[in-house]
């Protein structure tokens, strides 16, 4: 017996669309990633200097200095803790909530204290992923 299920053209659209999307969702990721880095500050990731920033050819070189961080994390504004610590979760999801704990971080809305670039960032950092 040879069955024949169709599916409904809207359910069909939709699974082209995120097919679509996650084929690219890759390089927006790095894309976010590395305007993070950017903002953040590109002594925090990689090898820590503006040279393997701007020769960095994927996510894992600009993988971040979690020693770096850690040590630093209480000596950082409340704003660059949030963001630092936010991006951190998406490379290691462990480290990255031990640090959010840390700096009191409760919830998403908290992500509101941070600027409109850094949303964008956060944004497109959650849209784009698909794994470290």
């Amino acid at each position: 017996m040879n069955l024949k299920i169709s599916l409904p053209q809207e359910v069909v659209d939709q699974i082209a669309l995120e097919e679509a999307h996650f084929a690219l969702a890759p390089s927006a990721f790095f894309r976010a990633w590395k305007r993070g880095v950017e903002i953040a500050g590109v002594e925090w990731f990689g090898d820590g200097t503006r040279e393997g920033f701007l020769s960095a050819a994927s996510k894992w070189d600009l993988r971040p200095n979690l020693l770096l961080l850690n040590d630093a994390l209480g000596v950082l504004s409340g704003g660059q803790r949030l963001f630092l610590s936010t991006m951190v979760s998406f490379y290691n999801a462990r480290e990255g909530s031990s640090m959010l704990k840390r700096i009191g971080f409760e919830g998403l809305a908290d992500l509101g204290g941070l600027d409109l670039e850094r949303r964008k960032v956060i944004a497109q950092l959650v849209l784009n992923y698909s794994g470290w």
